[in-house]
């Protein structure tokens, strides 16, 4: 079932039919403020291994719960959550999941074995209303096979998953673009998982404390169990090999070994690549375009006849600290 809403201001008669399928251990594709996920009850065990079966997604990668009220964490964790508040002050309803540990009867199908689980209250209109009308916390990875691109456009979603969910609710395109960020705080000292759409800069305006770990910063690789949803594995990935280019200097010699690739890029570079197709991400004066676009133009890509693509890397600040994270694991080949 495809259902078309507005994404201001949902028919709720509507999303309530869709919010049924949920109660009945349905699974349901829908838009966020980051990206459509693919949602079922997270204490319904049947219907949380459907997300991982249509997916093809790996059992130990963890799903993020999405709540639609404070008071569902009561329902998920163990433990104080007074170090969060500020986080959740300042960026829930929004693109922020925190990490916790968890109480014994969430579902270690949700949390891919691990004790802790990972929680969102989105602040999308169309979310909001659907979680509250579902009357559970749903959990819910990108609707999309795993290891491509998150899908921002129901299109995408009915590209990867039409026939093999139960409902589709169109809400549009998603606004921000790129999944969110990740915080873990069941440990000691709160820790920077997944950079997102609230940038790092913007997170320890919040956290003084926050640890940003080594393999964020590409000095270490990643842990090889994820820590967390988008860890561990190679995501984001078009079909075809996809070339990310971070050192301008070896720009050139990529552009002979691949002459027929399109150059993705920001808007300021196109006119660099005279005589070569170019894909636009968006403008380095409103770098949110950037990460907003990114997804669809990976999809994109693989509709152009090449043998490869390439992609022209940005300074790893703010939004695009969070693309470039994107990028790399979408990457077959970094050259730096």
């Amino acid at each position: 079932m495809l259902v078309k809403v507005d994404p201001l201001k949902p028919v709720e008669d509507i999303l309530r039919k869709v919010a049924d399928l949920i109660k009945e251990g349905g699974v349901v594709a829908f838009p966020t403020e980051t990206v459509y996920g693919l949602g079922a009850d997270c204490f319904n065990i049947s219907a949380v291994l459907k997300i991982f079966q249509i997916k093809r997604r790996p059992a130990d990668n963890p799903l993020i719960v999405h709540i639609y009220d404070i008071k569902q964490l009561q329902d998920l964790i163990d433990q104080d959550y007074e170090k969060a508040c500020a986080i959740m002050d300042v960026f829930w309803p929004g693109p922020v999941t925190l990490i916790f540990r968890k109480k014994s009867y969430v579902p270690k199908e949700v949390t891919g074995g691990l004790e802790t689980v990972a929680v969102r209250m989105p602040s999308h209109p169309v979310a909001q209303k659907f979680l509250r009308l579902s009357g559970t916390p749903i959990a819910a990875p990108s609707a999309n096979l795993s290891g491509k691109p998150s899908p921002t456009r129901a299109e995408h979603v009915i590209e990867d998953l039409y026939g093999l969910v139960d409902a589709i609710i169109d809400g549009g395109e998603t606004p921000l673009g790129i999944e969110s960020t990740i915080i873990d705080f069941s440990r000691e000292r709160p820790i920077l998982l997944r950079p997102g759409p609230a940038t790092i800069e913007e997170i320890q305006k919040v956290i003084q404390n926050l640890e940003i770990p080594e393999f964020l910063l590409k000095k270490t690789n990643e842990p090889t169990r994820p820590l967390s949803p988008g860890m561990s594995y190679r995501h984001y990935a078009p079909e075809k090999p996809l070339i990310l280019v971070i050192d301008y200097n070896k720009l050139d010699e990529v552009l002979l070994r691949y002459p027929d690739a399109p150059v993705i890029c920001a808007q300021e570079l196109v006119s660099k690549f005279y005589g070569r197709r170019t894909v636009v991400l968006g403008t380095l004066r409103e770098p949110f375009t950037i990460a907003q676009n990114l997804f669809h133009v990976l999809r994109t890509v693989d509709s152009i006849t090449a043998s490869a693509a390439i992609v022209v890397g940005f300074e790893s600040k703010g939004i695009l600290f969070s693309v470039m994270n994107r990028l790399r694991k979408a990457a077959s080949e970094i050259v730096e």
